[in-house]
């Protein structure tokens, strides 16, 4: 059995395919497994937590994991070893959630873009993919992710820009109280996913009115901008985009791409359902030519 994952901060999607079929045997979730943000420790009990994954994990002779904050030796080594203690008939490869993305995206050239807990972008040859800009994460980077509209909405609340209506229903939804956000950003664990949590807020709240149009345009014209226009291909090729952020924000980046001239692609949510079609397409019926 294959199994195949694409992991962020946030959860860790998993599906398990008959390596001689194709056909779909499961699909489980476990919480977040960026191994730049989590101590091997806790990757180790997230993964020990699942009860599907428990119950298959002799089945497995096969590991893809694509996740976030894998593009560095570093952590994506610390988990590989957390994946072949627990797969330990399988092998195991873990490469950075920028693959899956672009493999779920399109098979012709482009350039695919991450918006969604953290944010990232590459050039998809059609083969590889190329970073112009390495990902610094949620501190100084991730511009348009979950975790920088939450960091901006807090800041807006708390220098009194969000409008008394929404500060209203903003107080109803989360705790702002000051030694509440800094205790979590500053002594929890994974302070981005913290953030990032708030950005449900612009999604689902009762009123999408001007602030958060406002709000969500300069972030994608930030992204744009810094991570986009920094690929000479960006005007002849399909920009792609995964991820909640940017399924949710759909007419902003079409309107937002209008004043670079540049062509939208595919924006999909989930970059797991591409990638089981990849793998029945392409994986699958390669293995069993070789």
């Amino acid at each position: 059995m294959i199994l195949i994952a694409d992991g962020g901060s946030t959860k860790c999607d998993w599906i398990l395919l008959d390596e001689n079929t194709g056909e779909f045997k499961l699909k489980t979730r476990t919480k977040g497994l960026n191994p730049a943000v989590f101590k091997p420790e806790v990757l180790k009990m997230r993964i020990e937590e699942n009860e599907d994954l428990e119950k298959h994990k002799n089945e497995v002779t096969r590991v893809d994991f694509y996740g976030a904050g894998c593009g560095t030796p570093s952590p994506a080594k610390s988990l590989k070893l957390q994946l072949e203690d627990f797969f330990s008939k399988a092998t195991v490869d873990v490469q950075e959630d920028m693959v899956a993305a672009a493999l779920a995206a399109t098979t012709n050239p482009g350039i695919v873009c991450i918006l969604g807990t953290g944010s990232n972008s590459c050039y998809f040859d059609g083969t590889n993919v190329h970073m112009e800009v390495e990902s610094l994460g949620y501190i100084l980077m991730d511009e348009a992710s979950g975790n920088y509209f939450g960091k901006r909405l807090i800041r807006d609340y708390y220098y009194k820009i969000m409008g008394d209506d929404m500060s209203r229903e903003f107080e109803k939804r989360f705790d702002l109280k000051a030694d509440v956000i800094k205790h979590n950003l500053y002594k929890e664990d994974n302070p981005n996913t913290y953030l990032a949590s708030f950005a449900e807020f612009i999604f689902t709240a009762e009123e999408r009115n001007g602030y958060f149009y406002k709000l969500i345009y300069e972030g994608l014209e930030k992204f744009i901008e810094r991570r986009v226009m920094c690929f000479k291909e960006a005007q002849s090729v399909p920009i792609h985009f995964i991820g909640s952020i940017a399924f949710f924000s759909e007419d902003i980046i079409r309107d937002v791409a209008k004043r670079y001239h540049l062509n939208i692609g595919n924006i999909i949510r989930r970059p797991i359902d591409g990638l089981i079609k990849h793998y029945q397409k392409n994986v699958i019926p390669e293995l069993k030519t070789n």
